[in-house]
């Protein structure tokens, strides 16, 4: 039942306050470190070693930097459109991006995978689960690459070390690790926020005598078991500790709640977690669906999950339901006379989303069967505030006597010595601590990525936006000629399917180059007022941001930190929603015009 008496409405909105001030720092992203020093190999790979080989100085058309499906789909798109130089440079030792690295127990993608596996009609693959696995994640991947002939010239277990643009030769020149020296017309950079972890910056973190490896390098050597699910049997008389309860830990906690001797939740924030309910998909010919029929699926999605109308939902998950409650509440009113007004778009927002939450919160209690444990779980923030989870195991987790939740009241882990975890004044004796503490999202560009980019006349990307992303559509950048940023930024902004922005992108950049090359160009380039009229209309409209300052801290709003221009900037989408955008940025790529780009 909605919340709709004032009174009931203003104690839950300071309920929300109350615990959302628990949790503010004054320090924001800066309270995560990178992994250096007893860490740093947190940053290797942990599944293929570097084959030795000699340095490459090749001279190709199109430089792909990395090997994730923003890489994957922009060249599959580059070899629709026939142009073959393509060359995949990527640190891990296979194509993936996150896929490849995150290998945890009970890894899976949290949107369904009819939609979130890119190019399905192109591979003939259907997915086996509405929501897939990992290693059937990462073999899709491996799929693609191999269909599309990717794994040709590609650079694997190779990290870029500088990427530089030559103005003479009109080349950008790309340094790696491995001696080479790769000169590129184009540079499509895919290189993603979730492939470079970071590290809690909890005193005495590197005190720790046991053993410690972060999510995304899953350690199985320790562990025992695999990224199959087998059982962890190493862990059987262990005293786990995992740090952190965002969407890795609620994916990898029944795993480890199965197979440890004991395992203790160390938790700052709870997430909401919805039901799941996944389930195999009936199997069925390719040859019996419709042409075009993950596109339709995909424009059905984000219609739906943006509060547009369909007369059918494909997906059926969560994501689509938060959005209809609030659309069916305004339509409700409105055929009853109220005027559609932002008020009233913002009172139904507010009272579905307090329907959705008051229903995540009673599920805890319907599942988790001791009440202090309970209470601890339950989320006090609006679903949108963090990333909203799903999971049909999580809860029951705690049910078991062998698993432990140290809430610590929002404020986290209070110190970290040699044989364990401090949390309010009491200490946890640990075996091995578990860091699930996330990717580089929010910080610099250059250490998301872990290289510099210099475009013309010596700028950097990092000086290019230290007051907040520049750009046309969120991939071209005014002073970085011929190079393609594959970003959600300032484009869609289509959290919900991370993939279908990258699909889309692959696509107007494989039109770009087509016209290049056609037309004999050396150069391609945003004009600075082409740039600066696009930033105006994504500073025009509050729509399109992502981040709410009034929510409780996260990777959504600058954790919690103070919220200014460059912030915005850096979470700012096309103010009109995702499907506006991507008719948009199709009929752009189609007209044959790339308006607000100069061929030179």
């Amino acid at each position: 039942m909605a919340t709709t008496d004032p009174t009931e409405r203003e104690a839950l909105r300071a309920k929300y306050r109350e615990e959302r001030d628990k949790r503010i720092r004054s320090d924001g992203n800066e309270q995560y470190v990178q992994p250096t020093g007893r860490f740093a190999h947190f940053l290797d790979d942990p599944y293929i070693a570097p084959v030795p080989r000699e340095p490459r100085f090749d001279d190709v058309t199109v430089a792909i930097i990395g090997g994730g499906f923003a890489g994957l789909c922009t060249g599959a798109r580059l070899k629709q459109a026939g142009i073959s130089d393509v060359s995949i440079i990527e640190g891990g030792g296979d194509v993936g991006g996150a896929w490849y690295w995150n290998r945890y127990p009970g890894a899976m993608c949290d949107t369904a995978a009819m939609i979130y596996l890119p190019l399905l009609e192109e591979t003939n693959y259907l997915p086996t689960k509405k929501y897939t696995y990992a290693p059937e994640i990462h073999a899709h991947a491996q799929r693609i690459a191999t269909q599309f002939d990717l794994y040709d010239n590609a650079l694997l277990s190779t990290e870029i070390t500088d990427l530089r643009w030559h103005e003479a030769s009109a080349r950008w020149v790309i340094t790696t690790n491995r001696g080479d020296s790769i000169r590129a017309k184009f540079v499509s950079m895919g290189t993603g926020p979730l492939h470079r972890p970071k590290l809690p910056g909890i005193a005495g973190l590197d005190t720790f005598g046991g053993h410690c490896f972060h999510t995304s390098r899953w350690d199985y050597d320790y562990t025992g078991g695999d990224a199959q699910g087998a059982p962890m049997n190493n862990l059987a008389n262990k005293r786990v500790g995992i740090i952190g309860t965002g969407a890795t830990s609620i994916q990898c906690i029944p795993s480890l709640s199965r197979d440890s001797g004991e395992l203790f939740v160390f938790q700052r924030t709870p997430s909401s977690i919805d039901i799941r309910n996944n389930h195999a998909i009936e199997p069925v010919a390719l040859g019996e669906l419709e042409p075009g029929w993950q596109y339709a699926w995909l424009t059905n999605f984000a219609t739906l999950q943006t509060g547009g109308f369909t007369d059918v939902d494909y997906v059926k998950d969560g994501w689509t339901d938060i959005a209809q409650r609030i659309r069916d509440r305004i339509v409700a009113a409105v055929s009853e006379g109220a005027e559609f007004t932002p008020e009233l778009a913002l009172r139904c927002f507010e009272d579905s989303d307090d329907d959705k939450m008051n229903a995540i919160r009673a599920r805890v209690d319907n599942v988790v069967a001791d009440e202090a444990t309970a209470a601890a779980l339950k989320p006090w923030f609006r679903q949108l505030c963090k990333r909203p989870c799903f999971h049909d195991e999580y809860l029951d987790a705690y049910n078991n006597p062998n698993t432990h939740l140290i809430d610590t009241d929002g404020q986290g882990v209070e110190r970290i010595d040699e044989t364990g975890v401090w949390v309010n004044g009491e200490h946890h004796e640990l075996d091995c601590i578990i860091f699930a503490s996330g990717f580089e999202v929010g910080t610099d560009f250059a250490r998301r990525s872990g290289f510099e980019t210099t475009g013309r006349d010596g700028l950097t990307l990092t000086e290019c936006w230290a007051e907040g992303m520049q750009s046309l559509h969120g991939m071209h950048v005014h002073g970085f000629p011929n190079l393609f940023i594959v970003s959600i930024s300032q484009a869609a902004n289509l959290i919900s399917n991370v993939t279908h922005n990258l699909v889309e992108a692959g696509s107007t950049i494989a039109a770009i180059i087509v016209n290049a090359l056609d037309c004999d160009a050396s150069t391609v380039e945003t004009t600075r007022a082409a740039q600066d009229a696009w930033i105006a209309k994504l500073e025009g409209n509050e729509r399109g941001f992502l981040g709410n300052p009034e929510c409780t801290p996260g990777y959504y709003n600058n954790e919690g930190k103070a919220i200014g221009r460059r912030e915005r900037l850096n979470g700012s989408g096309y103010p009109d929603g995702p499907v506006a955008f991507f008719a948009y940025i199709d009929a752009w790529r189609n007209n044959g015009e790339f308006t607000g780009l100069t061929f030179g």
